[in-house]
């Protein structure tokens, strides 16, 4: 297995690979009648999460397992909590606007030679929100718990995976 080194090949991959685990991970609940969450962040750090029931409770319930903490090193509980609720935030803030996007590129089916000069100027005026949106989000640094060396969710996923390997 090798990188994907075009972008938009890259990006088609993601898409593909990230909708086939979320369903995989829901075959899981629903066959077995587990608990999943997972949350994956793309290549432009959007946010991407499922959970069942939710990832809320998943991981509330991943923190206080007895066994699992005196193995673990201690977590900062509000910390870890508040960066959960803004991952979980801007995942709903972008399923809104792809919802929303969906939407408008069905609504979108005339050609810039048929449209108004004001309805020119409006999508005029919505690519640049659009273009300085992204320009926003390219300059947030990435959430501490995805540096390996701090304490939050890297912590978790480490010591589960070497305690699952024990």
């Amino acid at each position: 297995m090798a990188k994907i080194e075009k972008e938009s090949h890259r990006q088609v991959a993601f898409s593909k690979r990230r909708a086939g685990l979320f369903k995989k991970a829901s075959e899981l609940c629903t066959l077995c009648g587990v608990e999943v969450a997972i949350i994956v962040f793309s290549l432009a750090k959007k946010p991407f999460s499922f959970g069942h029931p939710s990832v809320y409770s998943v991981l509330d319930r991943y923190r206080n397992n007895t066994s699992f903490q005196q193995q673990s090193q201690p977590m900062e509980n509000t910390a870890t909590r508040s960066e959960l609720s803004l991952v979980l935030s801007q995942v709903e803030e972008e399923k809104k606007k792809g919802e929303e996007m969906r939407k408008a590129s069905e609504m979108a089916k005339w050609s810039v030679d048929e449209m108004s000069l004001l309805q020119l100027q409006e999508m005029r005026y919505a690519l640049e929100e659009l273009r300085n949106t992204m320009v926003f989000f390219d300059s947030i640094p990435p959430p501490s718990y995805m540096n390996p060396m701090s304490t939050g969710f890297s912590c978790i996923y480490n010591s589960s995976y070497v305690h699952a390997s024990s």
